[in-house]
């Protein structure tokens, strides 16, 4: 495909929406509107039997749900992914990790964004206090068994697509040893 031409239709700090007029291979014509936002960070805070989870409010969906810690760089400042992964995990759940493994580069929503993020798996976890920004004064956070994280997935309390992503690449880097009964118990 070929852009032939671009405008910026809407813009805020978080934000740019473009419409792209494009050529198709074949010669039709076509319109793309694309979400420009930052990359972000995504970390999965592993301790013996589970993972840290934050919930927070969600004003899109209006709703409370259960995701691991992500976010991207504030303005003005930047700096690794990883840097961004400690800088986040740090200041939802006020966890500190000894050692943090890159697990994949994934996009959020490539069909209509631009964003993709970072995954890492954090372990060595000390606890410290939380140091949320003010949009995450109501996020709270708790340790969940692996199994209690598969019961809030199949029960809707996960319902973050990034987080799902990254828990399936956590899973196929890190195979299941315990009682965990795979897909068929899914029902």
């Amino acid at each position: 495909m070929e852009q032939t031409s671009t405008r910026v239709v809407y813009r805020n700090p978080w934000m740019t929406v473009r419409e792209d007029t494009i050529r198709r291979p074949d010669g039709t014509p076509g319109v793309y509107g694309v979400v420009e936002k930052p990359d972000f960070a995504l970390v999965l805070p592993r301790w013996e039997g589970g993972f840290w989870l934050v919930e927070q409010y969600r004003y899109p969906v209006g709703r409370r749900a259960w995701e691991f810690p992500q976010g991207s760089w504030g303005r003005g400042a930047h700096g690794t992914s990883a840097e961004l992964a400690r800088s986040e995990l740090a200041e939802e759940t006020g966890l500190r990790a000894t050692e943090l493994i890159h697990l994949g580069h994934l996009y959020e929503a490539y069909g209509f964004s631009t964003q993709g993020f970072d995954v890492y798996l954090a372990t060595g976890l000390t606890p410290g206090e939380p140091d949320r920004e003010p949009g995450e004064q109501d996020m709270v956070h708790r340790r969940f068994t692996d199994q209690e994280v598969d019961r809030a997935i199949r029960t809707g309390l996960v319902v973050d697509a990034p987080s799902l992503a990254a828990l399936t690449l956590y899973r196929l880097a890190v195979p299941r040893t315990d009682d965990w009964p795979g897909p068929s118990a899914a029902g």
